[in-house]
């Protein structure tokens, strides 16, 4: 169970922001502000208790706070255990740690598009930085409570990522996020549950589908008129309700269900935009669905 999870009925949400740079970490304070978050970027981990305490002197003014904490302020950084240990200890607000990773190419590009120097290599190489910075953050990434890797994201993506993860604090809710990949671009590495649906019949082999993607009503009607795809459905919803409601009862806030095929285009998202649709009825889960490659290769 989470820490947002043991919190009392109306207690205060603390949000740590942290990852590596060039990771999102500015899209993930941006959306959590326009979600009524107050927000405070580069805070000095020692300063975290003090911010506790008005916090909670505040009486429930400021009921949702988010703190980015990077490597800006790294002769603070190793203050930041201590400070989250007395906010668990002596205090009664919850809090969780937000971590943002991408890979090491992903983030030699975004430092190359952005012309900035890396905060841990201003002189020199931003790989020697990235992996200067990945090495201090190992300790901090395995204790996070929700780790979200940007590599395939973009902007919009990763908002609507934070937004419904963070939209239904206070509620006994679990955020569902289908997301439908291909597999030669490489498994999502943050899914919880991973399916593979490259045994159904493949639109790519019908020229007039090939150019269009599972959201078109074509390529959605072909992949789902099969019986094969009628049984796994079935088989595979079952299993979905099934597991769902033991999540929630662990205290599991988000589950990530990955649906993967050749190329991420056809199958997969004709199958995730169903799933979409057919768990989006219950009343007690948020769901999501997203498409992370089916906009690559249009041709």
């Amino acid at each position: 169970m989470t820490e947002l999870e043991q919190s009392p009925p109306g207690g205060a949400t603390l949000i740590i922001i942290t990852g590596m740079s060039g990771a999102g970490k500015t899209i993930a304070v941006q959306s959590l502000e326009d979600l009524g978050f107050f927000c405070v970027d580069n805070l000095p981990p020692v300063l975290i208790p003090k911010f506790a305490e008005l916090i909670e002197q505040s009486k429930g003014k400021i009921a949702k706070v988010a703190l980015v904490i990077d490597l800006r302020g790294r002769e603070f950084f190793t203050a930041l255990s201590e400070s989250l240990a007395y906010i668990k200890d002596e205090s009664t607000i919850a809090f969780e740690i937000l971590f943002l990773d991408a890979t090491d190419s992903v983030l030699v590009q975004r430092y190359k598009e952005s012309r900035r120097h890396h905060p841990l290599a201003p002189k020199g190489m931003p790989l020697d930085g990235i992996r200067l910075e990945r090495q201090m953050l190992e300790e901090l990434k395995n204790s996070a409570t929700l780790c979200l890797d940007t590599s395939s994201m973009k902007p919009v993506q990763l908002k609507e990522r934070i937004v419904s993860r963070f939209s239904h604090l206070g509620k006994s809710m679990l955020s569902v996020n289908i997301t439908s990949f291909g597999f030669k671009y490489g498994i999502p590495i943050d899914a919880d549950l991973v399916f593979d649906v490259r045994f159904l019949p493949n639109p790519h082999y019908v020229d007039q589908l090939r150019p269009k993607t599972g959201q078109d009503s074509e390529v959605y009607d072909y992949v789902m008129k099969w019986p094969e795809t009628q049984v796994f459905l079935t088989k595979l919803l079952d299993m979905l309700h099934f597991l769902i409601p033991q999540y929630r009862k662990e205290g599991k806030s988000q589950i990530i269900i990955g649906i993967g095929c050749t190329g991420g285009k056809h199958r997969s998202v004709a199958i995730s935009e169903y799933l979409g649709k057919m768990l989006g009825v219950s009343e007690t889960e948020s769901v999501a669905v997203s498409h992370r490659d089916s906009e690559r290769d249009r041709h």
